[in-house]
């Protein structure tokens, strides 16, 4: 290589220096801004993510111990003094407040904390709202109006709805209590045919349908291997 050639290819490599330097005054705060993100965007989905764990050991811990006292006036008590992080959490802390009440006889209060949880505008999975406002149905009884609670039930009875089979179930119950057998019949074969239904809601359906005279589809017998 002659000399010519090394000079030529200095200065070019000096020229290409010169523009990465420039390049990196120009443009590096870019790299540096898109690192900084990076990294404090990590460091802040750690925080979270350990925040949110920390949160959920420490509610859990809240609701054993309000469930683990031996009266239920105290259970009640410790359960309504919970402020439970995130809405979820404290959902369920109502649920179970609302049984604890249930089982005590106070259906009127039972029945305002899950119409509470039911109406509430808090962002969370719909079947909690479901859940809740069909508990509540229960817990009210007779206390509210057959057409109040069929009003209710119906659109958690809706085909397709998480909570539809039971609702249904319910309905039937109404109609018999309204003295009208041939419509809670329908209702009760319709949920005992269905091929979602569970066996503890097959089984309560299959007494009923008897109870009211109905004959019960015949199970196909299994095969016999030859």
């Amino acid at each position: 290589m002659s000399d010519t050639d090394s000079f030529i290819e200095e200065v070019t490599e000096e020229v290409r220096r010169d523009r990465m330097f420039t390049y990196m005054r120009r443009y590096g705060w870019i790299a540096v801004t898109f690192v900084v993100v990076l990294v404090g965007g990590a460091a802040v989905n750690e925080y979270f993510k350990a925040t949110a764990l920390s949160d959920a050991q420490a509610n859990g811990d809240s609701v054993v111990a309000a469930l683990s006292k031996n009266d239920v006036s105290e259970r009640i008590a410790a359960l309504e003094a919970l402020q439970a992080n995130p809405a979820e959490a404290q959902t369920v802390v109502d649920l179970l407040l609302a049984t604890e009440q249930l089982s005590t006889g106070d259906r009127a209060a039972s029945a305002a904390t899950l119409e509470g949880i039911s109406a509430s505008s808090v962002e969370q999975p719909a079947i909690y709202n479901q859940i809740a406002l069909f508990k509540s149905v229960l817990a009210r009884g007779a206390e509210a109006s057959v057409e109040e609670r069929r009003a209710l039930l119906a659109p958690l009875a809706s085909p397709g709805a998480p909570l539809a089979l039971l609702a249904q179930e319910q309905l039937a119950l109404l109609d018999l209590e309204e003295g009208n057998a041939d419509a809670a019949m329908v209702k009760l074969q319709n949920i005992n045919a269905d091929a979602s239904v569970t066996a503890g809601l097959r089984q309560r359906t299959s007494r009923l349908i008897v109870a009211l005279g109905g004959d019960l589809p015949e199970l196909a017998a299994p095969a016999v291997s030859q």
